[in-house]
């Protein structure tokens, strides 16, 4: 009579073999997976930084990087963020509905594949670990007296170097400056008190002497993409994958050292 079923030892030895397959598969998948992320996220960057610059073309100027005057109509789907930390306003992002005709594409574009928030309560949060703007470029329509990125949005006549100044790029927050990549450390982006941590060049070393909430953490020390790379929109329209380090700011003999990408145009 046949032997029916296997044995104790066949089913071990199948187990072990199925182990054995996922241990030298999975860091292969997962690797796949996070460059199939990279490519979602520098399609995404591609896509904002053309919106960005036929914005500029057909209004005389890039948007604002926010813009929370009194008595501005409400965005479509509500303020994003979360009302006691984040200011409520028209974002960059509002502003780019007639350039990119489609809102669900425009939502899409605007959540980078690759995001590490982990906590839960922010996960819908738009604002924080996708894409900020530069804010030297695309200033805050309102502010502290007296700060740099306060006024009207530059012009492309305003930027002497579009190919090499920093326009839309791989952010803590929705809004980024020179100054959240500045190795010193007491120099901290003065906007948005409750929410200032969060704005990081994501991976940039120096991140390590800085201080974020326990949800970005991750993003900011070890960076979003494999090798700890960032992905850049310029003023041209054009995109790059930069290591993070490009993006520092060195404080030189007591002077700011802009490097390339630029963040100052």
């Amino acid at each position: 009579m046949g032997r029916h079923g296997f044995s104790l030892i066949e089913l071990l030895v199948v187990i072990a073999i199925i182990a054995l397959l996922l241990g030298v598969l999975s860091p292969s998948l997962w690797s796949a997976r996070q460059q199939a992320q990279g490519v979602v996220c520098s399609s995404n960057i591609k896509q904002l930084s053309f919106a960005l610059t036929v914005y500029e073309q057909s209004h005389g100027g890039f948007p604002n990087g926010l813009d929370d005057r009194p008595g501005l109509a409400t965005p479509v789907g509500g303020y994003p963020g979360d009302s006691l930390y984040d200011k409520n306003g028209t974002w960059w992002f509002h502003q780019l509905d007639g350039v990119i005709s489609d809102p669900l594409a425009r939502d899409s574009a605007t959540w980078c594949a690759s995001r590490k928030v982990k906590d839960t309560g922010l996960i819908a949060n738009i604002l924080l670990g996708n894409y900020g703007v530069n804010r030297a470029i695309c200033m805050d329509a309102r502010g502290l007296a007296g700060c740099a990125f306060v006024g009207r949005p530059l012009t492309s006549a305003h930027v002497p170097h579009p190919a090499a100044a920093l326009l839309v790029a791989d952010s803590g927050y929705s809004l980024i400056s020179w100054q959240a990549a500045a190795d010193n450390v007491l120099q901290r982006a003065e906007n948005h008190e409750k929410r200032e941590m969060e704005m990081y060049v994501p991976g940039l070393s120096i991140n390590g002497n800085r201080a974020f909430s326990p949800a970005c953490e991750e993003d900011a020390l070890e960076g979003r993409h494999r090798g700890r790379i960032v992905n850049v929109g310029y003023a041209d329209g054009h995109i790059d994958s930069v290591p993070a380090e490009t993006l520092l700011v060195e404080d030189v003999g007591g002077r700011w050292r802009n490097r390339s990408p630029l963040w100052l145009p």
